[in-house]
């Protein structure tokens, strides 16, 4: 078994995907919210991974309290022993859970950014580009609109055959 826990997995998948430390996203989290709302949305899972992750090693320790090797445990510890496993299963189960949302919001960013990418994006911000920078028809003054074009084609009236 592995001793990295949720809360190191997740500050590595941050940290790959933002390609800053922890310490400059918290930082940019909180200043500029607006920025990066992602950055933000992944910052406060991880803020809820921080907990969960505490809660594991707290039920851990607990365990490890209540059966050390070579000790029978009491009969009244069996109570105690039980729910602390039960808790730790539900902490862990909340680490995964915060994983899981970290990665989708990742995920979500990188669709986002292929997504501006995409060929049908960039026509259309070449042709708002173009429309901005046309110049202006020699009879028109650039003070006043062009008139509005027909929005569709003439369709000519049905005659019988």
């Amino acid at each position: 078994m592995s001793d990295a826990t949720a809360l190191d997995q997740a500050d590595a998948m941050i940290e790959k995907a933002w390609d800053h430390p922890i310490d400059e996203l918290e930082a940019l989290a909180v200043r500029r919210p607006v920025q990066d709302p992602l950055l933000r949305a992944v910052m406060r899972i991880r803020c809820s991974l921080v907990i969960s992750d505490n809660a594991v090693a707290v039920q851990q320790d607990r365990l490890h309290a209540l059966t050390q090797p070579g000790q029978v445990p009491a009969y009244f510890d069996l109570g105690r022993i039980t729910s602390s496993a039960v808790d730790l299963r539900v902490a862990q189960a909340e680490c995964r859970t915060g994983l899981q949302a970290i990665s989708y919001v990742i995920d979500a960013r990188e669709s986002a950014a292929t997504a501006d990418r995409t060929p049908v994006a960039r026509l259309a911000q070449a042709a708002v580009a173009r429309s901005t920078h046309a110049p202006h028809a020699l009879s028109q003054s650039p003070a006043r609109e062009a008139p509005s074009a027909v929005t569709g084609p003439t369709v000519a009236p049905a005659v019988p055959h």
